[in-house]
């Protein structure tokens, strides 16, 4: 296909990420099959943690001063950014397959253009999420023990692991080019976030899943957010340290991807 057929090329960074996103975005709002997930997956998580494992707040050491509802939001909220990152990464591994990507790589001037309308595209996705999971969170009951700077810090951390989730997707859905490569883009992000202190503080787990704990990264991510939400500020220069190396980190991979995909043409 030759550049003419594709449309008019669009050369500056900005409006090739206006227009990726743009679309992405009205292709989400308008299917119920991706909007519906997107709001009644983290959703079902939080009800099935806050709601159905809330007795887990009266075990021995569990202290957590805004209870048991605002321990597990913050769980939710970050695993719904970096879940809306991997769903992105689907969305773009659909184009490829149906051929709506390759026109994004004839017509781009600057290609980089296209990973970042996908970033601004799922950032998009994720606060349309928050929205819903914060009212209906708030509606529940939860305490807000942090001030406005506390909850900025805490968005803050759920807007760089949406990023980095969705740079790490676009790496592998523009290596795969389809939609198979999904389990590859979501398996590592279920795991990695499922191997934190989900249920309890770090303090509380023990054996081989309190070491594998201790050294994710993503944990001093939970352990700020929870920090923020509390009041209770704590390693935020390690969590913010983490939450911006792994963006840098995954766009090197991001760019890679879209190097191998202009290579297949």
């Amino acid at each position: 296909m030759s550049a003419a057929a594709a449309g008019p090329r669009v050369a500056r960074f900005r409006d090739v990420a206006l227009a990726v996103a743009w679309r992405s975005v009205h292709n989400f709002l308008s299917n119920p099959a991706f909007l519906v997930p997107a709001i009644v997956f983290p959703l079902f998580f939080f009800v099935a943690f806050a709601g159905g494992l809330s007795s887990i707040s009266g075990v021995p050491g569990f202290d957590f001063p805004s209870g048991y509802t605002a321990f597990q939001f913050v769980f939710v909220l970050l695993q719904s950014a970096a879940f809306g990152g991997v769903f992105t990464g689907f969305a773009m591994a659909r184009d490829f397959e149906i051929g709506f990507a390759n026109r994004y790589l004839l017509a781009a001037g600057d290609r980089r253009g296209i990973i970042g309308g996908y970033a601004l595209a799922a950032l998009t996705r994720a606060l349309i999420t928050w929205t819903i999971l914060t009212a209906i969170a708030l509606a529940a009951g939860m305490e807000v023990g942090g001030n406005g700077v506390d909850v900025f810090g805490l968005f803050g951390l759920a807007v760089l692991t949406n990023l980095a989730a969705t740079l790490w997707a676009a790496g592998v859905a523009m290596r795969v080019r389809s939609i198979q490569g999904g389990p590859l883009m979501q398996f590592p992000v279920f795991l990695t976030l499922f191997l934190t202190p989900v249920y309890v503080p770090l303090g509380l787990l023990s054996g081989w899943i309190h070491a594998v704990a201790s050294v994710n990264p993503v944990t001093a991510l939970l352990e700020a957010g929870r920090g923020f939400i509390a009041g209770e500020p704590a390693v935020i220069a390690l969590a913010f340290a983490i939450a911006f190396a792994l963006p840098i980190l995954f766009a090197f991979w991001a760019r890679g991807g879209l190097k191998r995909a202009e290579a297949a043409g």
